[in-house]
């Protein structure tokens, strides 16, 4: 594990600049004080102690919310992801602290990408079941980044059971706006929709057609030209205990489109499914308790389990 005060120097060869130019680890000068706040995390982590690992935790968040160069690159050469699934696992009193950290780490495609391989999908799974609403927004959040352009992490969460455990959240806290729209955000990523944290999405709930059914409609505030993208994400009991859940985007025209196109429909949303290009922007994800299917379309994927 190494000794908190020795440096973490990482030597380049000429194969590790091509990984450079390909968007991977950077060459950078370490920082000190972040790489003994590291040394530390390993050292100590497996013990857990609260008091002395807390202010190396902090160091850590600090330097990645502050995106000093290289911390990064520093953060998955330590080898600390395993510890910080540790944590997560034994919900101890670092867990909030943790579950922050871990959802700043997340923000970074270079370090996210090995949180399959130290156990922080399942841990981070594992903890959306906890009755604490800030340790589940920082989980969900966490979940919602590492999925967001990854197939590989994608379908280990969903293995996990991270949509039941999603689902499960919207259905005990109906009036946590925060905490439901950072739910819904990792819903449609872990599902394969890709939809960044940039483009802003406003959630609202809406009302339903049938008894049993929640529907949340979610709008980009930001436009292109005559139309706007719009999600809607629909959570339908079918059998007691077990839901349906169905992702579909949507694009929604201007009445000056309409105008254009002498197209007087009641109705300005289309459905973008039945594009090909657009196909992978349909989802359904359907509980239940038989064997989940070995072949899996790209309009639909559905996944079996209780919630």
């Amino acid at each position: 594990m190494g000794h908190p005060n020795v440096p973490l120097i990482y030597t380049y060869t000429h194969s590790q600049r091509k990984k450079h130019k390909s968007g991977r680890l950077e060459p950078y000068q370490p920082n000190d004080n972040l790489n003994n706040a590291l040394g530390a995390i390993r050292v100590l982590g497996l013990e857990l102690i609260e008091d002395e690992l807390k202010p190396h935790l902090n160091t850590v968040l600090t330097n990645i919310k502050e995106r000093n160069k290289g911390a990064a690159e520093q953060v998955v050469i330590s080898g600390i992801l395993p510890i910080l699934a540790l944590s997560l696992r034994t919900r101890g009193p670092l867990t909030v602290l943790t579950a922050k950290l871990v959802a700043e780490l997340a923000k970074e495609s270079v370090i996210r990408k090995g949180f399959g391989d130290a156990g922080l999908g399942t841990a981070l799974v594992s903890v959306l079941t906890c009755p604490d609403q800030e340790v589940l927004i920082y989980a969900a959040r966490a979940v919602s980044r590492m999925s967001y352009d990854s197939s590989k992490l994608q379908e280990l969460l969903l293995r996990r059971g991270v949509v039941p455990r999603l689902v499960a959240i919207l259905l005990r806290f109906p009036d946590k706006e925060a905490l439901e729209e950072v739910c819904l955000q990792a819903l449609c990523n872990v599902s394969g929709m890709g939809v960044a944290e940039e483009a802003g999405m406003v959630w609202e709930r809406v009302a339903s057609v049938q008894p049993g059914e929640c529907v949340y409609h979610g709008v980009s505030p930001h436009t292109c030209g005559f139309a706007s993208s719009g999600i809607l994400v629909c959570v339908s009991q079918w059998a007691p205990g077990q839901y349906a859940v169905k992702i579909e985007v949507f694009q929604r025209c201007s009445s000056s489109f309409w105008s254009l196109h002498g197209n007087k429909q009641g109705s300005r949303w289309f459905s973008f499914s039945g594009l090909g290009s657009f196909s992978n922007l349909y989802k359904v994800i359907k509980f239940s308790l038989k064997k989940v299917p070995r072949t899996k379309s790209l309009r639909s994927r559905v996944f079996h389990t209780l919630l």
